[in-house]
This record gives structure tokens, C-alpha cells and sequence, in this order.
């Protein structure tokens, strides 16, 4: 699979998020394919955190990534289906970077339907699962398409969730939102909303530089 750039924008903008917040010991990064947004986040945060992911080149990638990085001694991932998953740790913090499309078309290649499409996992399993693992006063957050996103909040509110920050954003200033941030905590209050242009005027915008700037070598 290859490194989007709306997860490595998720990944720059979760870790903004959480990296003032010492109470966030251990995360969990439901399917975390190659383990990107794991590695994102323990750039800016202490944390221990557990990986799982399903396909198995996937997490023999992201067993091999973690190997590598300077974080290591951090991070863990397992091989398996994330409904089947059984810890005993408890989470302050559990995100994902889910499969996107449900009832859409899929691929002939079935590794990447895995990725992709939610015939593994639906967006209220995913819930379900989030709201199973993680402490009731711990965070949850997803990015998803635009067009699931109001699914993804009532699919939240059920469980008692609420949106304490999200970010609508945009492929240039004269696209419609294509993907959606969302983080998530069990007091309800005035969420912090923003919106993120990747490109302006044919070159990325000042805030998406200002995200990936400790990521991305070119900048």
C-alpha cells in the first residue's frame, strides 16, 4: 500500500492533538497497514502503543517499519482481526484509519479490498470495538470520507461520544471536503473546528506545511 497524504495529514494532526496531553500513556492503531500513523505518533508523544492489523504482509510491513524506527521499544504489532482482538491493557487514546468504503465497489485485488472496503469491518463494529478497548475517560478519533461522516458521529453519540475537535479538508480552495478528522471524547462540549486546503495556487498551503513539516524531508 502506498503513504497517502491525507493519512499522513491525519496521522500530523491527531499527533498535534494529543502531544500536550501526558496522560496519554498507551494508544492502540486499529488497522494500522504499514504502521504510519503509529509511527507518527510516537514522533510527538511518550506513549506505548499496540498495532493490529489484519493482512498479513501488511503487519509483517509494519513489524518491519517499527523495527527500524528510533521508537521501537514502543511499539508492538499483532496480526489479527480487530473483533476477534483480546487485550487486557486498557487505552487512553484508540484511532484509526478505517476501511472506507461500505456497499461500494470493490476490487478484484482482495488484499486491497481488506484496506479499503469495510467487509471486514462496518463503521458501528468499529465503534463498538473503539468504545470496548478504550477508557471512558480516554479519546477516540477516525478519519473518514466527507460523505460518512455525519454515520461516524451518530454512530458515536450512541455510545456516549461527542466530537471535541474535528477538520474538514480539502483537496484545493475550489474542491468540496473529501475527507474528515474526528476526535472524540465522553463529555460534550463546543467542539474546535477547522478546515485544512492541502494545495493553494498549484502549492501546498502554509497550514498543511505546518503539519507535515517534521515528517516530510522536502519541507
Amino acid at each position: 500500500m502506498k503513504v497517502c497524504t491525507d493519512a499522513c495529514l491525519y496521522g500530523a494532526w491527531l499527533a498535534k492533538k494529543i502531544e500536550n496531553h501526558p496522560s496519554i500513556a498507551n494508544c492502540l492503531d486499529i488497522g494500522t497497514g504499514t504502521g504510519l500513523l503509529s509511527l507518527i505518533l510516537a514522533q510527538k508523544t511518550v506513549a506505548s502503543i499496540d498495532a493490529v492489523e489484519i493482512e498479513a504482509a501488511a503487519a509483517k510491513q509494519a513489524k518491519e517499519n517499527f523495527g527500524a524506527s528510533p521508537f521501537h521499544h514502543r511499539l508492538q504489532v499483532y496480526q489479527a482481526n480487530i473483533n476477534d482482538w483480546q487485550t487486557n491493557q486498557s487505552y487512553q487514546l484508540v484511532f484509526s484509519n478505517p476501511p472506507f468504503y461500505e456497499k461500494d465497489l470493490a476490487s478484484p485485488n482482495v488484499k486491497r479490498n481488506l484496506a479499503l472496503h469495510s467487509s471486514a469491518l462496518t463503521l458501528e463494529a468499529l465503534f463498538l470495538t473503539m468504545h470496548r478497548l478504550v477508557e471512558p475517560s480516554g479519546q477516540l478519533s477516525i478519519i473518514l470520507p466527507w460523505h460518512r461522516r455525519e454515520a461516524a458521529i451518530q454512530h458515536a453519540l450512541v455510545l456516549g461520544w461527542h466530537v471535541s475537535a474535528e477538520a474538514a479538508i480539502y483537496q484545493t480552495e475550489k474542491h468540496k471536503a473529501f475527507r474528515s478528522f474526528l476526535l472524540f471524547s465522553q463529555t460534550a462540549k463546543t467542539p474546535s473546528v477547522e478546515e485544512i486546503i492541502i494545495q493553494q495556487n498549484g502549492v501546498y498551503s502554509q497550514a498543511f506545511t505546518a503539519l507535515l513539516k517534521d515528517y516530510y524531508l522536502a519541507f
